[in-house]
Parts: structure tokens; sequence; C-alpha cells
């Protein structure tokens, strides 16, 4: 028992060191300007040094001291642990591409991540929280490169009306959504099991009447962002070039009636006799 204290104390303190010394070989003036990244939310400021011992305590199991997502939990978790390196995140308010706001980081952190194992951190403070999203941002090169993306403006959300509801099935069917998510939002379309994430890992769409929250938040506005932002480095594009405002939230009212047992959306399909969309009609006769 002593010895393996002894080792897990030893692994801890490296675990300061390491990200410092990658694969990458980052010269000391690599080093001393990722140590000096920043995040900002709000009148909060965080640093680098001030977040080693929550990350090694918190976070090093599953993305690693490197923050490559090879942390010693790596081969038991599944989705696997986000790549720090890559600069890469599904839930951001910014345009598909660009680099998340400090503020989707932090939420993130205080959020987690349903449906894997990255739990909430709301216990921790928002000091504490402000602290790990500058540590994350610091394994990455991007954040000395790029500045994050402009947010995008999501339009007042309109009141749902069945009128709505059946327009945004008219949106499902013609984006296709049903290809992956299925005609009835259970995750079952043709191409769901073909899905692969941009490191070449399966990845399951999401099953819409399973009673989980969608990963990155569960209002409206939320499911309103994932369609205009997609979920970078996975399937899910953005459809930001695809569907109007008006369409994109006619697709929210359409989901959430998979989305409960008990919903006015819901409701107001039945009331409707919305059937699900058939993939075999032709386009714009659903």
């Amino acid at each position: 028992m002593r010895t393996n204290l002894r080792k897990w104390s030893l692994l801890l303190g490296v675990a300061v060191a390491l990200p410092l010394t990658s694969s990458a070989q980052l010269t000391n003036q690599d080093i001393n300007v990722r140590n000096g990244i920043e995040s900002h939310v709000g009148n909060i400021t965080g640093h680098v040094k001030d977040a080693k011992s929550s990350y090694r305590r918190f976070c090093v199991g599953c993305h690693g001291t490197l923050g490559d997502g090879n942390g010693e939990n790596f081969p038991w978790v599944d989705p696997k642990p986000r790549d720090f390196q890559m600069g890469v995140f599904k839930c951001r308010s910014t345009p598909t591409g660009t680099l998340p706001t400090d503020e989707d980081l932090f939420d993130t952190i205080a959020r987690g991540m349903d449906r894997s194992n990255m739990p909430q951190w709301s216990q921790l403070t928002k000091q504490e929280r402000a602290d790990l999203v500058a540590y994350v941002k610091h394994f990455s090169p991007r954040w000395t490169n790029e500045k994050p993306g402009t947010p995008i403006v999501i339009p007042a959300e309109p009141e749902v009306t069945p009128e709505r509801i059946k327009a945004g099935r008219d949106v499902f069917a013609r984006v296709q959504c049903w290809k992956c998510h299925g005609v009835q939002g259970m995750a079952n379309g043709p191409s769901a099991s073909t899905l692969t994430d941009d490191l070449g890992r399966p990845i399951l769409p999401f099953n819409f009447t399973e009673g989980a929250r969608p990963k990155c938040g569960d209002t409206d506005k939320d499911i309103y962002r994932i369609f205009m932002t997609g979920l970078d480095g996975t399937p899910m594009p953005s459809y930001a070039d695809n569907i109007k405002p008006d369409e994109a939230w006619d697709l929210v009212f359409y989901l959430r009636t998979f989305m409960s047992q008990h919903s006015k959306e819901k409701d107001m399909a039945k009331s409707l006799g919305l059937k699900p969309v058939d993939p075999n009609a032709p386009a714009g006769q659903q």
C-alpha cells in the first residue's frame, strides 16, 4: 500500500510539468506563452497556475497529464475523453470550426456531459472553474494563434403552435435528420450504425426518446444552438446555411414531440394526427 501511495504521489508530482513537455517539444517561449493564457468569465479572470491542483485532482484521470485524452481511465470510458490539444469542442455558442468562448467552456465544466463520464463540476467555485478553463486552453496552440468565434445570435423564441410543429416535421424531413436520428427520434436511422467521430471512433446519434438531456443543454435555446453551430468533432453538422431561424425554431418544437411523454408539443402533434416522416415520400410531399 505504501509503495502504491508513493507511486501515486510521484505521478501527481509530475502532472504539472508534463503538459509543458509534450511530443511537440515546446520551446521555453511556447511554454511561457501558454502558461500566460487567461480566461475571462464575467468579471472573473482565470489563470493556468491556479488550476494545477484542481486539474490533477478532478481531470487528469480521464484527460491525461498532457491534456490529450489519454488518462489512465481512457480504456474504460466511452465516449472517450476530450483531447484538449486539438482545440476542438462540441458545445459552443460560436460558428462551426471556430474556438468556443471562455463562457462556453465554463458552462460545460459546470453542466457536465450527459451520457458520458464527464460529471457536473458545479460544486467548484466560479473562480476554480475559470482557472480550469485557462488550464484547458493552455494545452492547445490554437488558443495562442486564434480568437474564439463570435457567438451566434439566437432570435426570440416564438410561440409554439400546431402549424409550427408540422412545419418542423417538414424541416426534419428536408434536411434528412431521420437518416441518423430515425423517423421517431430513436437514433435508429439507416446511417446510425455507420457514424464515426473525427478520429474514426464509432459514435451514436442522440436518442430523443430515452429521457436524456442533450449534452450541450436542454433548453429550447440550447437545442436551437446545436443546429446552428453543429457539434465539432462529430458527424453533426451546422445547418446555419441550410435552414432559416424560423425553421430552426420549428424544428426545435417538432423534436420536443419526441422528448417527453407529456408535453404541449406532443399534445399538439396528436391533435393534428401528425405521422412520422416517410423516408420514401417524394421531396416536399411529407
